[in-house]
């Protein structure tokens, strides 16, 4: 079939009538293929769209990691402002934008990665694309150097601890310390495995190893840096994809809450805003996961100059924060899951908090929470779209709101 091109997909595949789903085309062009179930897996372009570039990586075709290499950077941009702005029409409302932030490629701070024995050694990479498939990614323009000098460790651990027909998730991040790798799906933890593991930590000089849950071992602090505090987060808890990213939408934050002298961190994870908004203002952080608010609080108390932060470990989809708990802060700041936060946006737009700044990994969700605040009468400011998921379809914003 010979089909052109309308629109891109939430996932970054082209859309032609049908619909049909073409993967690594681009509104306006004319693809040539087989169609089967709805999708064209190996279309040929016949004519070309001004926005296409060469992709960077040599892995691009059949790796899974990157969606969009094949995009230039100022369609990318305009694209996810568009998908923003297609989700907020959808619940009526409109916003103002901001230019779009982008992450450098190489700068990627964390990953997950597939490990798995083959009969010759190991293979290490991403899945592929549409596919169960790993990948392996020499030269890979997503994660940052240092990253990359692990991949032949990771190598070496999926041939310790990877089971004949099993497949190892391997976390790897980027600390001050040094690398923090956190394994799961692997063999028992069984003692002589604990000792070929122990040992391949201390010879490559991992900052951190865990082994589904359990450390294997703590060579230096896995630190992260949040404003001015120096925190340990525990072994695979999130953390914003890179540094850059993660200054963007900082900056976004701080600017949305302005002069509020009291905020409530919402979905505070182990720090990322408490601690940089400490520096000006007191804040109350709270957090489901009680193991991030104790690497949170052990930051907070060994820094100097901050202002008061206190912690409180408390799951907000089940149990939100109410009204005659947030009446006293002067601004909120709400970053929830990909699911959103709905029972806690209720309650903070029934609160009458000042000041809101939303911060979302999903257009959709983020969409359907920003409704519930603009029917309690909360104005949608602005907008900063940040994209440090480079080459994908993924989305990051900060959201300002205010009564």
């Amino acid at each position: 079939m010979k089909l052109t091109i309308e629109r891109l997909g939430h996932l970054g595949d082209g859309i032609a009538p049908g619909p049909v789903f073409v993967p690594m085309a681009l509104p306006g062009e004319v693809v040539e293929g087989e169609v089967a179930d709805g999708r064209m897996a190996a279309p040929k372009i016949i004519e070309t769209s001004p926005d296409r570039v060469k992709p960077a990586c040599l892995h691009y075709r059949t790796c899974g990691g990157c969606a969009l290499m094949h995009a230039a950077d100022g369609f990318v941009a305009d694209w996810k402002v568009e998908v923003v702005r297609t989700a907020l029409a959808a619940q009526g409302l409109e916003a103002s934008f901001r230019p779009v932030i982008t992450s450098a490629s190489q700068s990627r701070r964390r990953a997950t990665l597939a490990g798995r024995r083959t009969k010759k050694g190991a293979l290490v990479g991403f899945h592929g694309r549409a596919s169960g498939a790993i990948v392996g990614i020499p030269g890979c323009r997503l994660l940052h150097p240092d990253l990359m000098e692990t991949l032949p460790h990771l190598a070496d651990v999926t041939m310790l601890g990877a089971s004949r027909k099993g497949e190892l998730a391997l976390t790897v991040t980027r600390t001050e310390g040094g690398v923090d790798l956190a394994v799961f799906g692997g063999k028992l933890l069984e003692q002589s495995l604990f000792s070929d593991l122990a040992q391949l930590a201390e010879r490559t000089n991992l900052a951190r190893l865990t082994w589904n849950g359990e450390i294997i071992a703590n060579h230096h602090p896995a630190a992260q840096r949040f404003g001015q505090v120096v925190v340990v987060p525990p072994a695979g808890a999130f953390l914003q994809a890179t540094a850059d990213g993660e200054a963007a939408l900082v900056t976004a934050v701080r600017e949305a809450v302005g002069t509020a002298s009291l905020i409530a961190d919402l979905f505070a994870g182990s720090g990322t805003f408490a601690l940089p908004l400490a520096e000006r203002a007191e804040v109350h952080a709270v957090e489901g996961e009680a193991a991030m608010l104790k690497a949170l609080d052990a930051g907070w108390r060994q820094a100097q100059g901050l202002h008061k932060v206190t912690t409180e470990a408390r799951d907000l989809f089940r149990r939100p924060l109410m009204p005659d708990e947030l009446k006293r802060f002067e601004a909120a700041v709400i970053d929830p899951p990909r699911a959103g936060g709905v029972a806690q946006t209720r309650e903070l737009a029934a609160a009458n908090v000042p000041v809101i700044a939303a911060v979302s990994c999903n257009p959709i969700t983020f969409a359907r929470d920003a409704r519930i605040l603009t029917e309690a009468g909360y104005g949608l400011d602005w907008i900063q779209v940040v994209d440090q998921f480079r080459w994908s379809p993924h989305v990051e914003l900060v959201a300002r709101f205010a009564l």
